[in-house]
């Protein structure tokens, strides 16, 4: 009778159905948008979701990937940046959700204060529209140049620039590096904290928390009210998330924005 029991179990064991977890593939950027995702790994694993991170150094082809069907979301622009790629390439991509702020901060190795600036110094900034934009903005509201009215505006829109400062356009990912041979750089916080650059103790200027570049969850239009789009919003907005941004982010200079 109890070798029957078993070998009953056995075949109801081989009959249960097998669940596999549905893959959610995201393309992210490493600091902190991995970061923040693998905080909202366990709970879309507990919605039935595997969340597969992939790993983008540059700003151009994580919405390539998407456009081609290669990721299922991204992770790690801004609504400006989107807006202009959108243009730029007709790709169709939408953001579904404002999960955390990173204010772009000026850094230096030379000085200790931007009034330390002198005639002749160089700068860089972002090479990217829309973040050129912001880092020439921060650049103005520090005192240090004038730009002209619009919004994606370069360093020939400089109206004013007393000091004669000479500026160095630079992918955003190379501008730690850019730290030794010019007076200072805006660097974007993600990029400066892999370079183990704290925005509150470091940088000498930077945009406060009610900046309007919120980074962004970004899916294809089409997916926009898929099932795993909306588990995937809700992961990532939860109070789990925003509590480790709160916690372990904000000394860093990065802030929810939910």
């Amino acid at each position: 009778m109890c070798r029957f029991f078993v070998a009953l179990l056995a075949v109801l064991t081989l009959a249960l159905p097998c669940f596999a977890a549905e893959d959610i593939v995201v393309g992210v950027t490493p600091f902190p948008h991995k970061d923040i995702l693998l905080k909202a790994k366990p709970l879309l694993a507990a919605k039935g979701y595997n969340l597969v991170l992939k790993e983008f150094t540059d700003y151009v082809q994580p919405n390539m990937a998407l456009a081609s069907k290669q990721l299922f979301a991204n992770f790690f622009q801004h609504q400006p940046y989107l807006d202009n790629m959108n243009k730029e390439k007709d790709l169709g991509l939408v953001s579904v959700a404002k999960v955390h702020i990173e204010p772009l901060g000026v850094y230096s190795k030379k000085i200790q204060r931007l009034n330390d600036l002198k005639k002749g110094d160089s700068i860089s900034v972002p090479n990217d529209p829309t973040n050129e934009a912001r880092a020439l903005r921060l650049l103005e509201m520090s005192g240090v140049i004038a730009v002209k009215p619009g919004a994606l505006v370069t360093v020939a829109d400089i109206s004013k620039n007393p000091l004669s400062l000479k500026f160095h356009e630079l992918e955003a990912a190379q501008l730690p590096r850019a730290l030794d041979d010019v007076t200072c750089a805006v660097i974007n916080t993600n990029f400066a904290g892999e370079a183990g650059l704290v925005p509150s103790r470091d940088a000498l200027s930077m945009e406060g928390s009610e900046s309007p570049y919120a980074n962004i969850i970004v899916v294809r239009a089409a997916d926009k009210d898929d099932p795993k789009t909306k588990a995937l919003v809700t992961a990532v907005q939860s109070a789990e998330v925003k509590a480790y941004i709160q916690q372990e982010l904000e000394p860093r200079g990065i802030v929810p924005a939910f």
